[in-house]
Protein backbone atom coordinates (compact mmCIF):
# COMPACT_ATOMS: atom_id res chain seq x y z
CA UNK A 1 0.00 0.00 0.00
CA UNK A 2 1.28 3.58 -0.25
CA UNK A 3 4.06 4.99 1.54
CA UNK A 4 2.59 7.25 4.62
CA UNK A 5 1.81 10.99 3.92
CA UNK A 6 3.89 13.12 5.88
CA UNK A 7 3.58 16.21 3.95
CA UNK A 8 2.48 18.79 6.83
CA UNK A 9 5.42 18.54 9.25
CA UNK A 10 7.86 18.29 6.49
CA UNK A 11 6.86 20.69 4.20
CA UNK A 12 4.32 23.05 5.16
CA UNK A 13 3.96 24.54 1.41
CA UNK A 14 2.52 23.60 -0.47
CA UNK A 15 0.26 20.79 2.10
CA UNK A 16 -0.71 23.46 4.40
CA UNK A 17 -0.64 26.44 2.72
CA UNK A 18 -1.90 26.14 -0.76
CA UNK A 19 -5.38 26.25 -1.35
CA UNK A 20 -6.83 23.98 -4.08
CA UNK A 21 -9.79 25.21 -4.39
CA UNK A 22 -9.17 29.21 -4.31
CA UNK A 23 -6.84 28.15 -6.82
CA UNK A 24 -9.16 26.68 -8.81
CA UNK A 25 -11.72 29.33 -8.47
CA UNK A 26 -8.85 32.01 -9.81
CA UNK A 27 -8.52 29.64 -12.92
CA UNK A 28 -5.92 27.59 -12.21
CA UNK A 29 -7.31 24.92 -14.49
CA UNK A 30 -5.75 21.04 -14.04
CA UNK A 31 -3.71 19.79 -16.57
CA UNK A 32 -3.96 16.00 -17.21
CA UNK A 33 -1.33 13.84 -17.40
CA UNK A 34 0.12 12.91 -20.82
CA UNK A 35 3.03 10.79 -19.46
CA UNK A 36 3.39 7.87 -17.18
CA UNK A 37 6.24 6.96 -15.45
CA UNK A 38 5.95 3.27 -14.26
CA UNK A 39 8.52 1.57 -11.43
CA UNK A 40 8.59 -1.73 -13.17
CA UNK A 41 11.30 -2.52 -11.17
CA UNK A 42 12.16 -1.29 -7.60
CA UNK A 43 16.10 -2.83 -7.54
CA UNK A 44 19.39 -1.92 -9.61
CA UNK A 45 22.37 -3.35 -10.50
CA UNK A 46 24.21 -0.56 -10.22
CA UNK A 47 24.92 1.57 -6.83
CA UNK A 48 25.42 4.81 -8.16
CA UNK A 49 27.13 7.28 -5.31
CA UNK A 50 24.55 10.27 -5.99
CA UNK A 51 21.35 8.03 -6.77
CA UNK A 52 18.04 9.89 -5.07
CA UNK A 53 16.22 6.59 -5.15
CA UNK A 54 18.75 4.26 -3.28
CA UNK A 55 21.45 7.01 -1.03
CA UNK A 56 18.75 9.78 -0.42
CA UNK A 57 16.32 10.52 2.43
CA UNK A 58 13.07 8.77 0.95
CA UNK A 59 14.05 4.65 1.53
CA UNK A 60 10.77 3.77 0.56
CA UNK A 61 12.07 0.98 -2.20
CA UNK A 62 13.02 -1.22 0.78
CA UNK A 63 9.75 -1.92 1.61
CA UNK A 64 8.59 -2.29 -2.05
CA UNK A 65 7.70 -5.58 -4.17
CA UNK A 66 11.23 -5.66 -6.45
CA UNK A 67 9.13 -6.22 -9.79
CA UNK A 68 5.46 -4.78 -10.45
CA UNK A 69 2.92 -7.25 -9.79
CA UNK A 70 0.86 -7.76 -12.94
CA UNK A 71 -2.27 -6.89 -11.25
CA UNK A 72 -0.46 -3.04 -10.06
CA UNK A 73 0.84 -3.21 -13.54
CA UNK A 74 -2.59 -3.73 -15.58
CA UNK A 75 -4.63 -1.20 -13.14
CA UNK A 76 -1.64 1.50 -13.82
CA UNK A 77 -2.51 0.68 -17.77
CA UNK A 78 -6.19 1.01 -17.50
CA UNK A 79 -6.34 4.00 -15.21
CA UNK A 80 -4.43 6.06 -17.90
CA UNK A 81 -6.14 4.34 -20.74
CA UNK A 82 -9.60 5.75 -18.82
CA UNK A 83 -7.25 9.18 -18.06
CA UNK A 84 -6.60 9.70 -21.97
CA UNK A 85 -10.41 8.67 -22.88
CA UNK A 86 -11.58 10.92 -20.51
CA UNK A 87 -9.28 14.10 -21.36
CA UNK A 88 -9.59 13.43 -25.17
CA UNK A 89 -6.05 13.07 -24.83
CA UNK A 90 -4.33 12.57 -28.55
CA UNK A 91 -0.74 11.47 -27.45
CA UNK A 92 0.21 9.68 -24.19
CA UNK A 93 4.03 8.37 -23.14
CA UNK A 94 4.67 5.64 -21.04
CA UNK A 95 8.12 5.70 -19.28
CA UNK A 96 9.51 2.82 -18.35
CA UNK A 97 11.88 3.23 -14.56
CA UNK A 98 13.66 1.59 -11.80
CA UNK A 99 15.49 1.41 -10.05
CA UNK A 100 16.70 -0.57 -13.72
CA UNK A 101 13.90 -1.71 -15.72
CA UNK A 102 15.98 -4.05 -18.02
CA UNK A 103 15.66 -6.06 -14.58
CA UNK A 104 11.98 -6.28 -15.28
CA UNK A 105 13.31 -9.09 -18.47
CA UNK A 106 11.98 -9.17 -21.81
CA UNK A 107 8.98 -10.90 -22.09
CA UNK A 108 7.56 -9.57 -19.17
CA UNK A 109 8.61 -6.00 -21.64
CA UNK A 110 6.45 -7.49 -24.06
CA UNK A 111 3.12 -8.52 -21.75
CA UNK A 112 3.58 -4.65 -20.48
CA UNK A 113 3.42 -3.14 -24.01
CA UNK A 114 1.02 -5.65 -25.35
CA UNK A 115 -1.24 -5.01 -22.21
CA UNK A 116 -1.25 -1.31 -23.11
CA UNK A 117 -2.17 -1.63 -26.83
CA UNK A 118 -5.00 -3.38 -25.96
CA UNK A 119 -6.06 -1.30 -23.10
CA UNK A 120 -6.01 2.39 -24.65
CA UNK A 121 -8.44 3.50 -26.98
CA UNK A 122 -7.81 3.65 -30.80
CA UNK A 123 -7.33 7.49 -31.00
CA UNK A 124 -4.66 7.88 -28.51
CA UNK A 125 -1.20 7.28 -29.41
CA UNK A 126 0.91 5.79 -27.00
CA UNK A 127 4.98 5.69 -27.31
CA UNK A 128 7.19 4.18 -25.13
CA UNK A 129 10.18 5.35 -23.45
CA UNK A 130 12.43 3.76 -20.80
CA UNK A 131 15.40 5.20 -19.18
CA UNK A 132 18.29 2.35 -18.20
CA UNK A 133 22.10 2.70 -16.79
CA UNK A 134 22.83 0.39 -20.04
CA UNK A 135 24.61 -2.59 -18.44
CA UNK A 136 21.87 -4.79 -19.82
CA UNK A 137 21.94 -3.47 -23.10
CA UNK A 138 22.52 -6.56 -25.19
CA UNK A 139 22.12 -8.06 -28.76
CA UNK A 140 19.01 -9.08 -28.43
CA UNK A 141 17.75 -6.81 -25.71
CA UNK A 142 17.96 -3.85 -28.41
CA UNK A 143 16.09 -6.44 -30.92
CA UNK A 144 12.94 -6.34 -28.24
CA UNK A 145 13.46 -3.03 -27.71
CA UNK A 146 13.05 -2.35 -31.31
CA UNK A 147 10.24 -4.81 -31.98
CA UNK A 148 8.25 -3.21 -28.79
CA UNK A 149 8.76 0.46 -29.87
CA UNK A 150 10.86 1.03 -27.00
CA UNK A 151 13.32 3.89 -27.57
CA UNK A 152 15.53 3.94 -24.20
CA UNK A 153 17.81 7.02 -22.43
CA UNK A 154 21.39 5.92 -21.45
CA UNK A 155 22.58 7.43 -18.04
CA UNK A 156 26.17 7.99 -19.13
CA UNK A 157 28.55 10.67 -17.24
CA UNK A 158 31.00 12.11 -19.71
CA UNK A 159 34.69 10.56 -20.09
CA UNK A 160 35.13 7.09 -18.18
CA UNK A 161 36.93 8.66 -15.21
CA UNK A 162 33.89 10.69 -14.12
CA UNK A 163 31.86 8.28 -15.02
CA UNK A 164 33.43 5.19 -13.08
CA UNK A 165 33.85 7.26 -9.77
CA UNK A 166 30.27 7.51 -9.68
CA UNK A 167 28.78 5.11 -11.51
CA UNK A 168 29.98 1.84 -10.14
CA UNK A 169 28.82 -2.12 -9.50
CA UNK A 170 27.82 -2.81 -6.28
CA UNK A 171 31.03 -4.72 -5.97
CA UNK A 172 32.65 -1.26 -6.72
CA UNK A 173 33.60 -2.10 -10.08
CA UNK A 174 32.98 1.02 -13.21
CA UNK A 175 30.18 0.80 -15.14
CA UNK A 176 31.60 2.79 -18.32
CA UNK A 177 32.86 -0.43 -20.54
CA UNK A 178 29.83 -1.63 -20.32
CA UNK A 179 27.61 1.51 -21.33
CA UNK A 180 29.98 2.29 -23.97
CA UNK A 181 29.75 -1.09 -25.69
CA UNK A 182 25.79 -0.79 -25.34
CA UNK A 183 25.78 2.43 -26.77
CA UNK A 184 28.28 1.42 -30.10
CA UNK A 185 24.96 -1.37 -30.62
CA UNK A 186 22.62 1.53 -30.50
CA UNK A 187 24.75 3.84 -32.80
CA UNK A 188 23.96 0.87 -35.25
CA UNK A 189 21.90 2.23 -38.32
CA UNK A 190 19.12 -0.66 -37.51
CA UNK A 191 18.97 0.20 -34.36
CA UNK A 192 18.96 3.92 -34.13
CA UNK A 193 14.94 3.73 -33.31
CA UNK A 194 15.97 2.32 -30.20
CA UNK A 195 18.12 5.09 -29.09
CA UNK A 196 16.55 7.88 -27.52
CA UNK A 197 19.42 9.72 -26.18
CA UNK A 198 22.03 10.30 -22.98
CA UNK A 199 21.30 11.40 -19.93
CA UNK A 200 24.38 12.91 -17.62
CA UNK A 201 24.53 14.57 -14.07
CA UNK A 202 26.86 17.59 -14.30
CA UNK A 203 29.64 17.41 -12.54
CA UNK A 204 31.87 20.40 -11.80
CA UNK A 205 34.78 18.33 -10.82
CA UNK A 206 34.94 17.10 -14.04
CA UNK A 207 36.20 18.80 -17.68
CA UNK A 208 33.09 20.46 -19.11
CA UNK A 209 34.60 19.86 -22.59
CA UNK A 210 35.86 16.25 -21.97
CA UNK A 211 32.65 15.48 -20.95
CA UNK A 212 30.90 17.41 -24.13
CA UNK A 213 33.17 15.19 -26.65
CA UNK A 214 32.92 12.71 -25.00
CA UNK A 215 29.16 12.39 -24.94
CA UNK A 216 28.89 13.85 -28.31
CA UNK A 217 31.25 10.96 -29.51
CA UNK A 218 28.15 8.57 -29.05
CA UNK A 219 26.30 10.25 -31.54
CA UNK A 220 23.04 10.64 -29.38
CA UNK A 221 19.87 11.96 -31.22
CA UNK A 222 19.49 14.13 -27.82
CA UNK A 223 21.56 14.88 -24.37
CA UNK A 224 20.22 15.70 -20.74
CA UNK A 225 22.19 17.62 -18.69
CA UNK A 226 20.59 17.46 -15.44
CA UNK A 227 21.73 19.53 -12.16
CA UNK A 228 22.50 16.91 -9.00
CA UNK A 229 19.09 16.79 -7.06
CA UNK A 230 20.06 19.15 -3.91
CA UNK A 231 18.29 20.99 -1.46
CA UNK A 232 19.02 23.60 1.56
CA UNK A 233 18.94 20.79 3.50
CA UNK A 234 20.95 18.48 1.49
CA UNK A 235 23.08 21.28 -0.91
CA UNK A 236 25.05 20.23 -3.90
CA UNK A 237 28.59 20.35 -3.83
CA UNK A 238 30.68 23.15 -4.35
CA UNK A 239 34.51 23.71 -4.48
CA UNK A 240 35.77 25.98 -2.22
CA UNK A 241 35.97 29.19 -3.50
CA UNK A 242 33.80 28.56 -6.71
CA UNK A 243 30.62 30.71 -5.96
CA UNK A 244 28.34 29.04 -9.44
CA UNK A 245 30.31 26.14 -10.09
CA UNK A 246 27.05 24.35 -12.23
CA UNK A 247 27.04 27.94 -14.06
CA UNK A 248 30.57 27.84 -15.24
CA UNK A 249 30.44 24.35 -15.96
CA UNK A 250 27.18 24.70 -18.23
CA UNK A 251 28.30 27.69 -19.78
CA UNK A 252 31.39 26.08 -20.83
CA UNK A 253 29.91 23.00 -22.54
CA UNK A 254 26.61 25.61 -24.10
CA UNK A 255 29.48 27.96 -25.32
CA UNK A 256 30.60 24.97 -27.47
CA UNK A 257 27.54 23.41 -28.27
CA UNK A 258 26.82 26.74 -29.90
CA UNK A 259 29.37 27.12 -31.44
CA UNK A 260 29.49 24.09 -32.98
CA UNK A 261 25.64 24.54 -34.14
CA UNK A 262 25.06 20.27 -34.05
CA UNK A 263 21.99 19.35 -34.72
CA UNK A 264 22.20 17.30 -31.80
CA UNK A 265 19.12 18.29 -28.77
CA UNK A 266 21.02 19.40 -25.45
CA UNK A 267 17.55 20.22 -23.84
CA UNK A 268 18.40 22.57 -21.02
CA UNK A 269 20.23 24.42 -23.49
CA UNK A 270 16.68 24.45 -26.06
CA UNK A 271 14.56 25.14 -23.58
CA UNK A 272 16.64 28.53 -22.27
CA UNK A 273 16.93 29.36 -25.63
CA UNK A 274 13.49 29.47 -26.19
CA UNK A 275 12.41 30.53 -23.01
CA UNK A 276 14.97 34.26 -23.69
CA UNK A 277 13.05 34.36 -27.13
CA UNK A 278 9.92 34.33 -25.80
CA UNK A 279 8.68 30.79 -25.86
CA UNK A 280 8.41 27.47 -23.38
CA UNK A 281 10.40 24.71 -22.17
CA UNK A 282 9.55 21.40 -21.61
CA UNK A 283 11.90 20.37 -19.33
CA UNK A 284 11.26 20.41 -15.51
CA UNK A 285 14.67 22.69 -14.78
CA UNK A 286 13.81 26.19 -16.31
CA UNK A 287 10.67 28.08 -16.97
CA UNK A 288 6.76 27.99 -15.37
CA UNK A 289 5.25 24.88 -18.28
CA UNK A 290 2.66 23.05 -15.93
CA UNK A 291 3.93 19.55 -15.10
CA UNK A 292 1.90 16.62 -16.55
CA UNK A 293 3.64 13.62 -15.31
CA UNK A 294 2.53 11.56 -12.78
CA UNK A 295 4.74 8.13 -10.89
CA UNK A 296 3.48 4.84 -10.46
CA UNK A 297 5.28 2.53 -7.91
CA UNK A 298 6.09 -1.06 -8.10
CA UNK A 299 3.47 -1.44 -4.99
CA UNK A 300 0.96 0.77 -7.14
CA UNK A 301 1.50 3.75 -5.22
CA UNK A 302 0.66 6.62 -7.32
CA UNK A 303 3.11 9.32 -6.64
CA UNK A 304 4.56 12.67 -7.45
CA UNK A 305 7.62 12.93 -9.27
CA UNK A 306 10.05 11.13 -7.77
CA UNK A 307 13.00 13.57 -7.98
CA UNK A 308 11.05 14.27 -4.83
CA UNK A 309 12.45 11.58 -3.27
CA UNK A 310 15.82 13.52 -2.63
CA UNK A 311 13.84 15.85 -0.36
CA UNK A 312 12.49 13.82 2.79
CA UNK A 313 10.68 10.76 3.35
CA UNK A 314 7.81 10.43 1.85
CA UNK A 315 7.83 13.70 -0.25
CA UNK A 316 6.31 11.73 -3.02
CA UNK A 317 3.34 10.18 -1.91
CA UNK A 318 -0.35 11.30 -2.34
CA UNK A 319 -1.60 8.91 -0.34
CA UNK A 320 -3.15 6.82 -3.64
CA UNK A 321 -3.26 3.50 -5.59
CA UNK A 322 -4.14 2.49 -8.40
CA UNK A 323 -6.15 -0.53 -7.31
CA UNK A 324 -8.73 1.97 -5.73
CA UNK A 325 -7.84 5.33 -7.05
CA UNK A 326 -8.05 7.36 -10.65
CA UNK A 327 -5.52 9.37 -11.76
CA UNK A 328 -8.21 12.06 -11.92
CA UNK A 329 -7.91 11.78 -8.31
CA UNK A 330 -4.15 13.06 -7.86
CA UNK A 331 -4.83 16.42 -9.97
CA UNK A 332 -6.27 18.00 -6.53
CA UNK A 333 -3.68 16.99 -5.00
CA UNK A 334 -1.50 20.14 -3.74
CA UNK A 335 1.64 18.62 -4.47
CA UNK A 336 0.85 18.43 -7.85
CA UNK A 337 -1.25 21.34 -8.20
CA UNK A 338 1.84 23.33 -6.83
CA UNK A 339 3.60 21.98 -9.88
CA UNK A 340 0.78 23.43 -12.06
CA UNK A 341 0.16 26.77 -11.15
CA UNK A 342 3.37 28.52 -12.26
CA UNK A 343 4.12 32.19 -10.69
CA UNK A 344 1.19 31.45 -8.21
CA UNK A 345 3.74 28.25 -6.31
CA UNK A 346 7.21 30.54 -6.48
CA UNK A 347 8.54 32.49 -3.55
CA UNK A 348 8.73 35.94 -3.04
CA UNK A 349 12.69 36.44 -3.94
CA UNK A 350 11.61 34.94 -7.24
CA UNK A 351 8.70 36.94 -8.05
CA UNK A 352 11.02 39.82 -7.27
CA UNK A 353 13.57 38.53 -9.62
CA UNK A 354 14.04 39.98 -13.01
CA UNK A 355 14.65 36.52 -14.70
CA UNK A 356 11.87 34.88 -13.14
CA UNK A 357 10.53 33.99 -16.27
CA UNK A 358 13.02 32.36 -17.56
CA UNK A 359 14.50 30.56 -14.35
CA UNK A 360 10.87 29.70 -13.56
CA UNK A 361 12.10 28.49 -9.68
CA UNK A 362 14.02 26.01 -11.18
CA UNK A 363 13.17 22.55 -10.33
CA UNK A 364 10.58 21.86 -8.17
CA UNK A 365 12.35 19.45 -5.81
CA UNK A 366 15.34 21.73 -5.71
CA UNK A 367 13.30 24.51 -3.22
CA UNK A 368 12.94 22.12 -0.67
CA UNK A 369 14.07 23.64 2.55
CA UNK A 370 12.59 22.42 5.79
CA UNK A 371 10.35 24.49 7.84
CA UNK A 372 9.41 26.45 4.56
CA UNK A 373 8.65 23.39 2.12
CA UNK A 374 8.64 23.94 -1.71
CA UNK A 375 8.15 28.05 -1.90
CA UNK A 376 11.94 28.49 -1.36
CA UNK A 377 14.57 29.73 -4.37
CA UNK A 378 16.12 26.72 -6.03
CA UNK A 379 18.94 25.61 -4.15
CA UNK A 380 20.89 26.01 -7.31
CA UNK A 381 19.33 29.65 -7.91
CA UNK A 382 23.02 31.45 -8.47
CA UNK A 383 23.86 29.01 -10.65
CA UNK A 384 20.69 29.25 -12.73
CA UNK A 385 20.85 32.83 -12.45
CA UNK A 386 24.27 33.21 -14.09
CA UNK A 387 23.62 30.69 -16.36
CA UNK A 388 20.50 31.75 -17.52
CA UNK A 389 22.12 35.67 -17.36
CA UNK A 390 24.80 34.14 -20.32
CA UNK A 391 22.20 32.63 -22.54
CA UNK A 392 20.51 35.59 -23.05
CA UNK A 393 23.41 37.72 -23.85
CA UNK A 394 25.23 35.27 -26.13
CA UNK A 395 21.73 34.82 -28.20
CA UNK A 396 20.94 39.10 -27.60
CA UNK A 397 24.33 39.35 -29.72
CA UNK A 398 23.82 36.71 -32.28
CA UNK A 399 19.48 38.58 -32.43
CA UNK A 400 21.83 42.29 -32.97
CA UNK A 401 24.48 41.06 -35.60
CA UNK A 402 23.90 41.67 -39.42
CA UNK A 403 23.50 38.22 -40.99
Amino acid sequence: MPVPVVHERAAPWPYTGLDVAAARAAGHRAVPFRELVMKIHQRCNLACDYCYVYESADQSWRERPRTMPDDVRDAALARFADHARDHQLGDVRIVLHGGEPLLYGPARLRELVGAARRVFPAGVRVTFGMQTNGVLLTEPVVATLLELGIAAGVSVDGIAAAHDRHRRTKDGRGSFAAVARALALLQRPENRAAYAGLLCTVDPGTDPIACYEQLMSFAPPAIDLLLPHANWESPPMRPDGVLTPYAQWLIAVFDRWYSDRTPTRIRLFDDTISLVLGGASRCEQVGLSPSGVLVVESDGAIEQVDALKSAYPGACATGLHVLRDSFDAALDHPGIVARQIGRAALADECLACPAVAFCGGGHYAHRYRRGIGFRAPSVHCADLLAFIGHVYRRVAADLRSPS
